[in-house]
């Protein structure tokens, strides 16, 4: 199954491009106080944390890492339960294989996986690498969420429907590890907070959820990752910490890195638990991640939009589809199972909820959903007390009725 991500060739490369390469990857893997190697062959760099890559950023010369912790969104109803979902239903929440043999980053560090010159190789250029592909608009409705699939991107998302001021959003996401037909391709289930204009060049997006890219990473293992652009994708933000941007502040948690155990068809179900809002002291995006640890934020001086607040959200995810032999391709959505298949078949998103102006997270009711293609991938959104809002998506790609 993971043999077309791995079996990658690398082209003859000149000395002159790797000498540039070399320059690109001295200034993001900054020096390290310790180095951890990951039983899944990751090198964790340990980075003081204020000699990490956002403080590179021309944006943030004057920024001062932020000390006092955020505001955490208030919740306004609890519910029995909840964020804690006992193992007896088969839930459980996944974390990260780089520290299995007990080795942490010291305080005052933070943990970032480290780039090689393969992973650049495999990008299509420099200025690619570590970066989501510009959207081709298509002409559709103005409230039509951030949907473009001109770019052989296909989705099977969630979204909230009136265009309001939001400024934050959570979602518990159910962790599997879908197979990718061709090594460009990606698989990944996330949140997009959105502010801007879909059809022109200033769309800006925070982004955070799991990943399989083997472009990206060199395997087929799903991992946490990061994203923000300002412009619509063109040449600002990247994932993770490829570029200067995203300030980390937790020592524990390496974005990037690959998440374990995944769950199984009929078996174990692991998931992460999300959480991105607006700091309403500071005004920075703060991401938490499973029982409100906190990750690092977006500094606010990145963003136009976003500075103020957010009128989107979508959950759910997206795939790459090539057509490499002029069929769809059979790059899996979620667990590659569609969404009628259920619980511990088919991938969820439960607990859907979005901060409001007063930093208050409610359950969101009111939600549209969208997919492309729904013989190659689908979505089907429903509400309990106990998982609020949850919606089951994905899909197995190139199939009898998909072609």
């Amino acid at each position: 199954m993971y043999a077309s991500a791995l079996n990658y060739t690398y082209k003859q490369v000149s000395s002159l491009r790797l000498e540039r390469i070399q320059r690109h990857l001295d200034k993001i893997n900054k020096p390290p106080v310790l180095t951890i190697e990951s039983p899944d062959g990751d090198i964790i760099d340990c980075v003081h944390k204020r000699k990490q890559p956002a403080l590179d950023h021309p944006l943030l010369k004057n920024h001062k890492i932020q000390k006092v912790p955020p505001e955490f969104p208030k919740t306004k109803v609890l519910r029995k339960n909840e964020g804690r979902y006992s193992n007896d239903e088969g839930v459980e929440g996944s974390w990260q294989m780089w520290h299995r043999n007990g080795t942490r980053c010291p305080k005052g560090t933070v943990p970032i996986r480290r780039s090689t010159v393969h992973d650049v190789l495999r990008a299509k250029s420099l200025f690619d690498f570590g970066r989501k592909r510009p959207i081709v608009s298509l002409a559709r409705r103005s409230d039509a969420p951030d949907v473009v699939s001109g770019n052989g991107h296909e989705h099977a998302i969630a979204y909230t429907k009136t265009s309001q001021e939001v400024y934050g959003a959570k979602a518990t996401i159910n962790v599997w590890d879908p197979s990718i037909q061709v090594v460009s391709e990606f698989s990944l289930s996330q949140i997009w907070i959105l502010s801007g204009s879909f059809d022109g060049t200033d769309l800006n997006s925070i982004e955070a959820g799991w990943q399989v890219s083997p472009e990206l990473y060199g395997d087929s293992r799903p991992r946490l990752f990061t994203y923000w652009t300002t412009d619509s994708y063109q040449a600002t933000g990247c994932y993770n910490l490829l570029c200067s941007g995203f300030v980390q502040t937790n020592n524990r948690i390496a974005i990037g890195a690959a998440i374990s155990p995944v769950s199984t068809y009929n078996g174990n179900q692991y998931d992460i638990t999300i959480l991105v809002w607006k700091d309403p002291k500071l005004g920075n995006w703060w991401m938490g991640f499973g029982d409100n640890t906190l990750v690092g934020y977006w500094p606010a001086e990145l963003f136009t939009h976003l500075a103020d607040h957010a009128t989107m959200v979508e959950w759910g995810g997206e795939v790459v589809n090539s057509r490499a032999n002029g069929k769809h391709t059979s790059t899996q959505m979620g667990s590659g199972h569609f969404a009628e298949d259920g619980f511990g078949k088919a991938s969820y998103f439960r607990n859907l909820e979005i901060v409001d102006t007063d930093n208050s997270l409610s359950s969101i009711h009111d939600i549209s959903t969208l997919a492309e293609n729904t013989n190659c991938y689908n979505i089907q959104s429903s509400y309990n007390n106990e998982w609020g809002t949850y919606f089951y998506y994905g899909g197995p790609g190139n199939n009898p009725r998909c072609q």
